[in-house]
């Protein structure tokens, strides 16, 4: 089944195989400049689909990067999402190798998204996309039950990421989406869908140059 299926679950066996190919791509950019370009054959992770890859140092956030799903296999999607948040995340200085024993990878796997009614939107289920003209704004699943916001609110947060006014979500000329996401990280592989424990940002910016979405 293709990863960014609304109802495709990794396995906790393939949780494990995603987050050693995050390692090792984040390990090889800190210390060495290069990207992972092996990758495991496995059939179901080689389907396309989009992630984020967040990492955080002491409990706190050091960098998010993702990339909706795409024709690219999943693997090299999270592989190099790692890649780009070791050096590409413009609010963070670039990950040390010194650092490497202390971060945390954090990996959310991402459904299709699909446009959504204000209504419908679930905190801790959905996380949003607001885009108008050439702005996006992205907000992951976790931020909206991280800080307990209405849906109106992650709304309107969501429009602040995308660098647009508050309340642009109105406009009949601005879309808005929503996906869902299935988290889980290295301490905590069977981590619940939607549950974070780390401090998340979301009055950041909304894309690096190579076409990736931070968020958190």
């Amino acid at each position: 089944m293709p990863a960014n299926s609304n109802d495709w679950r990794p396995s906790d066996r393939e949780k494990l195989v995603l987050l050693d190919i995050a390692r090792r791509a984040l390990t090889l950019t800190a210390t060495h400049g290069k990207y992972l370009d092996e990758f495991p054959t496995d059939e179901v992770l080689s389907q396309p689909g989009g992630a984020f890859v967040t990492l955080h140092r002491g409990g706190r956030l050091r960098g998010c990067i993702g990339q909706f799903a795409t024709d690219r296999p999943l693997v090299e999607i999270i592989a190099h999402c790692a890649a780009a948040v070791a050096r590409d995340d413009p609010r963070f200085d670039a990950v040390q190798p010194e650092e490497l024993v202390e971060i945390e990878i954090e990996i959310s796997i991402l459904s299709a998204a699909v446009e959504i009614e204000p209504e419908q939107i679930e905190i801790g289920r959905h996380g949003l996309i607001v885009s108008s003209g050439e702005k996006r704004g992205v907000l992951l699943p976790q931020v909206g039950l991280q800080f307990k916001w209405t849906p109106e609110r992650f709304l309107q947060e969501t429009c602040v990421k995308a660098d647009l006014d508050r309340n642009a979500w109105k406009l009949p000329s601005t879309r808005v989406e929503a996906f869902t996401s299935e988290t889980f990280s290295e301490s905590k592989p069977q981590r619940a869908n939607g549950g974070s424990s780390s401090e998340h940002q979301p009055d950041e910016s909304s894309a690096t140059d190579r076409g990736y979405s931070t968020s958190t």
